[in-house]
């Protein structure tokens, strides 16, 4: 037995009287509302996961040890080689924390080195005091050390991209030798640098 609404569209009556005048009767199509609501119900659900996810859990408990008798055994920082990048000079700085522990100046000699067309910049003086400066106050020597020292490189962003090349070589001179996993030992820079542009 068929019924007359079955398959129909929801209908807006406004009121046709019938006559001479066009039906006003239409049909509403409901299904790009439902889409629009359905994508609109999915999207807040996973933006709330996305929120609920990159939360931080913040409490107020403070690290500590578990027996309140033991003592703690403070970490010593470890020492910092930081390469400030001047207009005439370069300071080579070993930070250990928030200390000093020495400072050197080395002057800004720039040599130029042609390789075919291009021309190369180097800095052989700065080159060799970090050699000499990492064989002084370098944590990590031993081949089975599997840890680097840390370089910080301060420069200002507006410094040429060659020379900033040239002061990298310059860090990267000093070698230390490191046993691999398959036992090899293999002669490796003894720096880990990171940048710190102002």
């Amino acid at each position: 037995m068929a019924h007359g609404w079955e398959g129909t569209m929801g209908g807006v009556d406004v009121g046709g009287d019938g006559g001479k005048k066009r039906a006003t009767n239409s049909e509403v199509n409901m299904i790009p509302f439902i889409d629009l609501l359905m994508c609109t119900i999915s999207f807040l659900l996973l933006t709330a996961v996305w929120v609920t996810n990159s939360r931080i859990n913040a409490d107020a408990q403070v690290p500590g040890p578990p027996d309140p008798n033991q003592e703690l055994t403070p970490q010593t920082p470890e020492k910092v080689l930081n390469l400030h990048i001047a207009e005439n000079d370069f300071g080579l700085v070993w930070k250990q924390g928030a200390t000093v522990v020495s400072e050197v100046r080395v002057p800004k000699v720039p040599v130029e080195i042609k390789d075919g067309a291009r021309v190369l910049v180097r800095y052989p003086e700065l080159a060799k005091k970090i050699d000499e400066e990492w064989k002084q106050q370098g944590g990590h020597r031993d081949p089975s050390d599997k840890k680097l020292d840390q370089a910080i490189l301060h420069t200002d962003n507006r410094l040429p991209f060659k020379e900033v090349i040239a002061v990298l070589d310059a860090l990267y001179s000093p070698k230390r030798e490191m046993k691999m996993p398959d036992g090899q030992v293999k002669s490796i820079p003894a720096f880990n640098m990171t940048f710190s542009v102002r």
